[in-house]
């Protein structure tokens, strides 16, 4: 389990690298709730492609995610509460983010996803 939890962020990051909007929203489920840094709801992983799309065609072009998971909580053997500390280069942004995890025929996806950045950071 723990390592196709890893996967997810592994391949957010990926498709962080390739600038890839569609990519990097793979990982989300299709229903998916996800909060942004700016405290905007997406719903859907179509709304999470979108935005991040427009991301890396303007401020976070050329820029590198990376995640660094500090705890996987499993709450029943399909379903996991997960933290992450994200970092962008060379942007010098950290946020930190709790997402649900669940897992579904096809495997593990992101369910909701809540990012913030944290008091006191760029």
């Amino acid at each position: 389990m723990t390592e196709q939890i890893y996967a997810l962020w592994q391949g957010m990051e990926q498709g962080w690298a390739l600038g890839d909007g569609a990519a990097f929203a793979s990982v989300f489920a299709e229903d998916v709730d996800f909060v942004t840094v700016r405290g905007e709801e997406l719903f859907g992983r179509h709304a999470v492609a979108a935005g991040h799309s427009q991301l890396f065609a303007g401020p976070y072009r050329d820029t590198k995610l990376t995640a660094e998971i500090s705890l996987i909580r499993p709450l029943t053997s399909d379903i996991s509460v997960v933290h992450v500390t994200s970092s962008i280069a060379p942007a010098g942004i950290t946020t930190h983010a709790q997402a649900v995890v669940v897992r579904r025929e096809d495997g593990w996806e992101i369910a909701a996803f809540h990012n913030m950045i944290p008091k006191g950071k760029p």
